[in-house]
């Protein structure tokens, strides 16, 4: 039974692992859509200007990056690149209120920072627009005799 389980888990990990993906990514391009350009629920507060430091890069990192890692394509660094952006968000902007995300409201900060890390280790999984890509262009390829 137990290992049952197991060998299900297994065949289910890349399905589980793009599904994941796919939710981190399209939530953390809404918050780049968000800011950017006051839709889904506006920008809380004003817009970043145009090339404003770092509002306004950060809300591109998560639009741009949140979107590529949804769509499948250059996950590991579009993934490592959120990561980082959201590890710096968190000690620049939230760590100087109070010690724990809690405390300082960094929670979305830190858990998009941990999920794109993983996503950056672990692979993009099934569904992934990229892995599709590669498939064609291997099919397309004429084989040398």
């Amino acid at each position: 039974m137990i290992e049952d389980l197991s060998r299900l888990a297994e065949r289910a990990r890349p399905v589980l692992l793009g599904l994941a993906r796919i939710v981190v990514s399209l939530l953390f391009a809404c918050h780049g859509a968000a800011a950017l350009f006051g839709v889904l629920g506006g920008a809380h507060g004003k817009a970043p200007a145009f090339g404003e430091w770092p509002g306004w890069w950060a809300a591109l990192i998560q639009l741009v990056g949140g979107a590529l890692v949804l769509l499948g394509v250059v996950v590991r660094p579009a993934a490592l690149v959120c990561a980082g952006s959201m590890a710096y968000a968190y000690f620049s902007v939230h760590q100087e209120h109070a010690l724990w995300p809690i405390q300082n409201g960094g929670e979305p900060a830190a858990m998009f920072c941990w999920a794109f890390l993983l996503i950056a280790a672990a692979g993009p999984g099934s569904l992934a627009l990229g892995g599709l890509l590669r498939r064609r262009t291997r099919v397309a390829r004429p084989v040398a005799a």
